[in-house]
């Protein structure tokens, strides 16, 4: 369990850290970065519009309401604390796990570096 990732408020519900790399190719969860879920998006950080782009995220991953996320801190910053409303925080850790686990599991730079041609 990534314990680490996330804080249990006594409302039950979960701040989860997130580190957010917008602008990226394409919008996924791809694992860990430290004590956070690193989540890229596509769109630039311009107007809030990562910030939603995450919170959707969160939504789809979780299977949430759009009105059970919010974010709390980190408007302007990489390192982003969004608060969930989780009805089962068990359920909810089982969830971040699995995925945790598919989003290192993918092909990431070592695994494209490996099939590059050498340069020069």
């Amino acid at each position: 369990m990534h314990t680490q990732l996330y804080a249990v408020n006594e409302d039950g519900s979960v701040d989860l850290h997130v580190h957010a790399q917008p602008g990226a190719g394409r919008t996924q969860i791809t694992g860990r970065h430290g004590d956070a879920l690193k989540i890229r998006v596509a769109v630039p950080p311009e107007h809030g519009r990562a910030n939603d782009a995450l919170a959707s995220v969160l939504v789809e991953a979780f299977g949430l309401k759009t009105a059970d996320v919010s974010l709390v801190s980190g408007e302007k910053s990489r390192t982003k604390r969004f608060r969930v409303m989780v009805e089962d925080v068990d359920a909810f850790a089982h969830r971040l796990d699995e995925l945790v686990a598919a989003g290192t599991s993918g092909p990431g730079p070592a695994d494209r570096d490996r099939f590059r041609p050498p340069r020069g």
